[in-house]
């Protein structure tokens, strides 16, 4: 790792949704790519999606070059063995450990004794990964958002036997990807917001399950209120923003009510059990044709761009950065 952050190689494999938008972001960001697809049908797909990003994202402004300056640093394969330059390494496969395992022994056959392993798992521990791996201390989670090249979302989770110092080595390298990252130093599963996400999420299907309102009611209510400031602040924030004293209040008389099963809802395992994708089939909680679904993604897309846009005038330190540019126009006024 002495090569500038700014110019190692990355490997990425798995080519579904995600690995094409976090190949997207590694290339707006100056890296070289190496693309693996495990799957055949990915390399039909994949360089098509990552064009369509890039083209998207200089219709937005958010690059400045057309899709071909990126393109020519992306090498697209079925070769594990074109990994041997790469001083990190993404896996976006399936949440199957037994497969993950298999690609793990791939890509450790192949890359330097020195080289990051990292998976995009949401689901899986880091400390259970890595004991999948000859070298666990090299091996970390990266947990991105969709879309990766738009989201300013990064967690990095250290597994129990992960060296600290290359997990803030990864820290500093992804804000160089336009990210805003959370370090988990300790290894939990779900780490820190699929565990505040999915809270929600159960206490939002209970409420539906349970007659007190409908589906479209309580994405109302989510959107109305925490998709407001949510963008801005964290919970934490939030409750600092609107006075600590009142969430302690409600917290003694609200928790006991929450739903706290430990079993997957009914309702979320009817709509799997039947196929439903979401979206993705026109299937989900709420009712699609296929026009109203492909529309959808489409909104979304149109959405995370122009989300994106906002939420960089506001990013995580413009509180600190007002207060120093107050200070220096302060003392420049005294010094006159």
């Amino acid at each position: 790792m002495t090569k500038k952050i700014t110019t190692i190689n990355i490997g990425v494999v798995g080519l579904g949704l995600m690995g094409c938008s976090i190949t997207t972001c590694l290339l707006i960001a100056g890296h070289k790519v190496i693309a693996v697809a495990p799957i055949p049908a990915d390399l039909l797909l994949a360089k098509k999606r990552i064009t369509a990003h890039l083209k998207r994202s200089f219709k937005e402004k958010l690059v400045k070059k057309l899709p071909e300056y990126y393109l020519k640093n992306l090498s697209i394969t079925e070769d594990y063995n074109e990994l041997k330059t790469c001083g990190l390494v993404i896996e976006c496969t399936i949440e199957n450990i037994d497969i993950k395992k298999s690609v793990y022994k791939k890509i450790e056959d192949i890359i330097a004794p020195n080289a990051l392993m990292t998976s995009n798992t949401s689901a899986i521990p880091i400390s259970l990964l890595q004991e999948q791996t000859t070298r666990p201390e090299r091996f970390f989670g990266l947990h991105w958002a969709e879309p990766s090249h738009t989201t300013r979302f990064l967690e990095i989770i250290c597994g129990n036997k992960s060296d600290i110092k290359k997990g803030e080595y990864l820290y500093k390298l992804s804000h160089n990807w336009g990210k805003e990252p959370t370090l988990v130093r300790k290894d939990i599963r779900g780490f820190i917001t699929n565990r505040v996400m999915y809270a929600a999420y159960r206490e939002a299907i209970s409420l539906v399950e349970n007659g007190y309102a409908t589906v479209e009611d309580v994405d109302r209510a989510c959107r109305n209120n925490a998709g407001y400031w949510m963008t801005l602040v964290g919970v934490f924030r939030w409750m600092d923003i609107t006075g600590v004293p009142a969430y302690h209040t409600v917290m003694k008389d609200l928790f006991p009510t929450l739903n706290n099963d430990i079993a997957v809802p009914k309702l979320i395992d009817d709509i799997v059990k039947q196929g439903g994708k979401g979206v993705a089939n026109a299937k989900g909680f709420h009712k699609y044709t296929q026009e109203e679904a492909r529309l959808w993604e489409e909104t979304f897309t149109n959405f995370s761009y122009e989300i994106r846009a906002l939420a960089l005038k506001y990013p995580e330190d413009i509180v600190k950065k007002k207060l120093a540019a107050r200070k220096k126009a302060q003392k420049k006024k005294q010094t006159k």
